[in-house]
C-alpha cells in the first residue's frame, strides 16, 4: 500500500508516520512547509518527503495523489489561538486547501481518510456524543472560534457527499483531545498559542501563573496520541472494508476531566521529575476571564465525551492508557526536549 499524507510534519503526522515505518510494509510519502521533525526517518526506502506549501503546491499534490492508494490530509489548523485571531486563514486552509484534496480523490478514484474533529459537536445537549446521531451546534457568528467547527464540519459534509454522488471511498475520523510527544513546543506556550497540556507544563515550568479560563470548569476527554495512532491504523488497514464511508470518534470516555483537575494532575505528576519538581511544587493556579485570555470572540463548550462503541464494534478498538499515564509519558518527552 502507498500513502500520501498532507501535514506529516506534524503532531499526528510524525506519529503516525512512525507506526507505519516500525509496523508495516507500506510506502509513505509526506508533504509539509517543512520537515524539521522528520530527520529520523531521512533516508528509509520506503519514506519520501516533498517539500510544499498546499496553498501553493497543486501540481505535487495532483502527482502523488495519482500515485497513492490512500490520501490522509492532515495540513491544517487546530489550536483555538489560531483560529480566534485568525478566522479567515482557518477557513482557507482547512476547508477551501483540503476541498483541492478531496476532488483529487475523487477524480482519481482514490480512497480519502480526513481528520474530521471532536469540535464539529459543538455545544451538543447529548452526554455521550455519537457520530451519527448527536446534533452538531455551534454558537453565534461573532464567536469567531467557531469558524474551525463549521469549516470542519462543512468538509465533512462535501466529502459525504462526494461518497453518495461519486463514489468516493472516505473515512472520516474525530479526534478528542490527543495528547503526547511533540504536540506543541514551549515556543508556542510563550505566546499563549499552545494547546492545555503543554500551555499549563510550560507556565509552571516558567513560573507564570498557570492561567484557568472562566475557572476550568470545561471537561474534555484526553487520549494518548498511542492510542489514537493504534485507531487510525486499524482506519487505514479497513479489514473488510468496515471503516468504508464511516464517521469514527477515536477518543477515551474514562479519561474526561475539567481543565482545572488537568492542570493538578500535571502539576502532581511533574513533581515526579526533577527537571520539574521545583517548579511544579511552587505553582499557582489563576483564574482568568476567557475575554481577557483569548477575546471576546471566544467561546466554549462545557463537557465532550465520545462514544466509542463503533470503533470497538466495527474495528476492535478501545483506548488503553489512563490519564495519570498519558501525561507521565508526555511530560517525560518535555524533560528531555525542552526542560531549560
Amino acid at each position: 500500500m502507498r500513502l500520501f499524507i498532507t501535514g506529516v510534519n506534524g503532531f499526528i503526522g510524525t506519529h503516525l508516520l512512525e507506526s507505519i515505518l516500525t509496523k508495516t510494509d507500506w510506502e509513505v510519502c509526506g508533504l509539509d512547509i517543512s520537515g524539521s521533525r522528520l530527520l529520523p526517518y531521512e533516508g528509509l526506502s520506503r519514506f519520501t518527503f516533498r517539500k510544499g506549501d498546499i496553498f501553493k503546491a497543486d501540481k505535487e499534490l495532483e502527482e502523488e495523489v495519482i500515485k497513492a492508494d490512500v490520501v490522509i490530509p492532515l495540513a491544517g489548523i487546530a489550536k483555538p489561538a489560531f483560529y480566534i485571531k485568525k478566522p479567515v486563514w482557518t477557513f482557507e486552509l482547512d476547508f477551501e486547501q483540503n476541498l483541492k484534496m478531496v476532488r483529487l480523490c475523487a477524480k482519481y478514484g482514490r480512497r480519502l481518510i480526513f481528520p474530521s474533529t471532536s469540535e464539529v459537536y459543538g455545544m451538543s445537549k447529548d452526554a455521550e456524543l455519537k457520530e451519527d446521531e448527536s446534533p452538531l451546534t455551534v454558537g453565534p457568528i461573532v464567536k469567531t472560534r467557531w469558524i474551525y467547527s463549521c469549516a470542519k464540519q462543512m468538509m465533512d459534509r462535501m466529502i459525504a457527499a462526494y461518497g453518495q454522488e461519486q463514489e468516493l471511498l472516505y473515512t472520516l475520523f474525530r479526534p478528542f483531545n490527543w495528547v503526547g510527544p511533540r504536540l506543541d513546543t514551549f515556543r508556542d506556550a510563550e505566546n499563549h498559542q499552545a494547546r492545555s497540556v503543554t500551555q499549563i507544563l510550560y507556565d509552571m515550568t516558567h513560573r507564570r501563573r498557570i492561567s484557568l479560563v472562566n475557572g476550568g470548569a470545561q471537561r474534555r476527554s484526553f487520549t494518548w496520541i498511542g492510542d489514537g495512532i493504534d485507531g487510525l491504523m486499524k482506519i487505514i488497514e479497513n479489514k473488510n472494508g468496515m471503516a468504508d464511508r464511516e464517521i469514527f470518534n477515536i477518543g477515551n470516555p474514562a479519561n474526561n476531566y475539567s481543565v482545572k483537575e488537568l492542570a493538578e494532575l500535571i502539576i502532581d505528576e511533574a513533581k515526579k521529575f526533577p527537571e520539574f519538581r521545583a517548579a511544579a511544587e511552587a505553582a499557582v493556579l489563576d483564574t482568568v476571564s476567557s475575554e481577557l485570555y483569548y477575546g471576546r470572540s471566544y467561546d466554549d463548550m462545557q463537557n465532550r465525551i465520545p462514544s466509542v462503541r463503533k470503533m470497538e464494534e466495527k474495528l476492535g478498538w478501545r483506548p488503553a492508557t489512563g490519564m495519570r499515564e498519558l501525561l507521565s509519558r508526555t511530560i517525560a518527552w518535555y524533560a528531555v526536549h525542552e526542560a531549560e
